[in-house]
């Protein structure tokens, strides 16, 4: 059951993200380019966005646990480090480069755009080498958490 829920909420982003323009670069791209094309519209998608996910929150964190699970997976720090910078700045270059962020750039693939087929080949690249880069600090002791954050359940 987990597995159609799954299925299910992410078809349904999918296809916001189509609906919205957001796996579009170009309309990103005029989204970011604030003295140039600028194209407000995908702000609006945002803040409707970060709407229903604080009232989301507030809701679902009422119950003891998630419907399809035994407890929640939350993140056990709320710690602003040079880990999470590095991975925002990395985040938001490419981004701004590409037009793409890692959901829009998958819900585009299909599409097989040019650009669409470089980015995903490039993220899922990134996406290794920082893995790699965090074992090997992990194995040499290097300073810095090698492992994941701590997680704490909410019961």
């Amino acid at each position: 059951m987990r597995s159609l829920v799954g299925f299910l909420a992410g078809l349904l982003f999918g296809v916001g993200l189509v609906v919205s323009g957001m796996a579009d670069p170009a309309k990103v791209l005029n989204f970011l380019d604030l003295f140039g094309t600028f194209d407000p519209s995908l702000a609006f998608v945002m803040g409707g966005a970060v709407l229903v996910t604080f009232i989301g929150f507030r809701l679902v964190l009422r119950r003891r646990a998630p419907l399809l699970m035994e407890r929640f997976d939350l993140p056990g720090t709320r710690l602003i480090d040079g880990r999470l910078l590095t991975g925002a700045v990395v985040f938001g270059v490419g981004w701004g480069i590409g037009g793409f962020c890692p959901g829009p750039a998958i819900t585009a693939l299909p599409l097989m755009e040019p650009g669409t087929l470089v980015f995903v080949p490039a993220m899922i690249l990134g996406l290794w080498a920082g893995v790699k880069v965090r074992e090997s600090r992990a194995t040499s002791g290097a300073p810095g958490r090698g492992g994941e954050a701590s997680r704490t359940s909410r019961s």
